[in-house]
């Protein structure tokens, strides 16, 4: 039985937002559309160039809609044409806005200022991007870790040479999801790239910034674009990855935070290394409500700090944001209940070595 989802973009919208229940799995396709906004007009290219590659991913908007329709996930998809701006790269990247397309020059970039590039990132690419982190949050606010699997399309042949795969996946330090999911294609009979055609260690690429740097596991599916070339073959196809995908998932087993590259200053943007603090703020409250075995005297004697503590440092962050929040309620959030709930619960008699211990950590403290 299918899965009904809703499907939201409003005529403003710089992307499409497929809002699914499930938590387990995140669809994103960079390159869905071939659609520029008006104001751009065609970009000074014919009509007939915006049904090639060089304009979005062929049959990969109707893959991820599809497999979002079985999986009752949540996607997220890019609204206009790559040729507008590539959602697949870094904020930086030389390539953002392309000048020059598979030998095909494109007016309307030639020559784009400064401005007008930071103009077309601050309205079309940071919204795309900060959808994708939003709907990460969500995952995480529910307690689950999401597998991310993005859907691209690439040509049959490049400069005039064959390419031999049919799916290709990208991956770059994290095999979790990468190595079962190209087990089951070629299992399915399907002739597999590993990282082919491209490479998966594009650094800032959508992956690197939202799988990599956030520690999820993900993987990128390049589908060739002969076997995806119209409706039809695409929701043909999509049936096809369903069960692939989910038998991968299966294997790859729990989802969890893994990190696979150095979380240096350079490596991220303030927003990204926020969100990251965040998430570990979450996995230790997390963490602190499972073991209540663990008493706070026991915290205050090993570390220094306890439950009470981590809310009333959350209590002191949100008054520096002008949002004031009483000492229980704050304590709250941490204790998952009201501290004198959690006290009558689980709280024991603290001993006479813990009190010493105690005693002795203030001291040392105060001294």
């Amino acid at each position: 039985m299918q899965t009904k989802y809703r499907f939201s973009m409003t005529e403003s919208a710089t992307f499409e937002h497929i809002d699914g229940a499930g938590k387990g799995l995140l669809l994103l396709c960079d390159h869905a559309s071939r659609a520029l906004p008006p104001e751009y007009g065609d970009l000074g290219l014919p009509e007939g160039l915006f049904a090639t590659h060089i304009a979005s991913d062929i049959g990969a908007a109707t893959v991820t809609r599809v497999l979002a329709e079985h999986f009752g996930a949540p996607a997220i998809l890019g609204r206009w044409s790559r040729l507008l701006i590539d959602l697949n790269r870094g904020e930086d990247d030389p390539t953002l806005v392309m000048q020059l397309s598979d030998g095909v020059i494109v007016p309307g970039n030639r020559g784009a200022s400064p401005a007008e590039i930071e103009s077309r990132i601050a309205r079309f690419h940071r919204p795309y991007h900060d959808a994708i982190a939003r709907e990460i949050a969500r995952h995480s606010d529910g307690g689950a870790v999401p597998a991310v699997v993005s859907v691209h399309s690439f040509t049959p042949a490049w400069k005039g040479h064959p390419r031999p795969w049919q799916v290709g996946i990208l991956w770059d330090r994290d095999p979790r999801l990468a190595l079962p999911l190209m087990a089951e294609l070629r299992a399915e009979g399907f002739t597999v790239g590993d990282n082919e055609p491209y490479s998966g260690a594009l650094v800032n690429d959508t992956l690197y910034r939202h799988g990599t740097m956030a520690g999820l596991p993900h993987a990128l599916i390049e589908i060739r674009q002969d076997l995806v070339g119209d409706e039809a073959a695409a929701r043909a196809f999509a049936l096809r990855l369903e069960p692939i995908i989910a038998g991968a998932l299966g294997k790859m087993g729990p989802s969890h935070i893994r990190f696979t590259r150095a979380l240096g200053a350079k490596s991220m943007d303030e927003k990204t290394r926020e969100s990251l603090e965040a998430a570990a703020f979450r996995r230790l409250v997390a963490h602190l409500r499972s073991r209540t075995d663990v008493q706070n005297i026991d915290l205050m004697n090993l570390a220094g700090f306890c439950r009470n503590c981590l809310g009333d440092w959350y209590r002191e962050a949100a008054a520096e944001k002008g949002i004031a929040l009483e000492k229980d309620a704050a304590r709250e959030i941490v204790y998952g209940m009201p501290p004198a709930d959690w006290k009558k619960k689980y709280q024991k008699e603290a001993t006479a070595a813990q009190q010493a211990a105690f005693a002795a950590s203030q001291k040392k403290t105060h001294s």
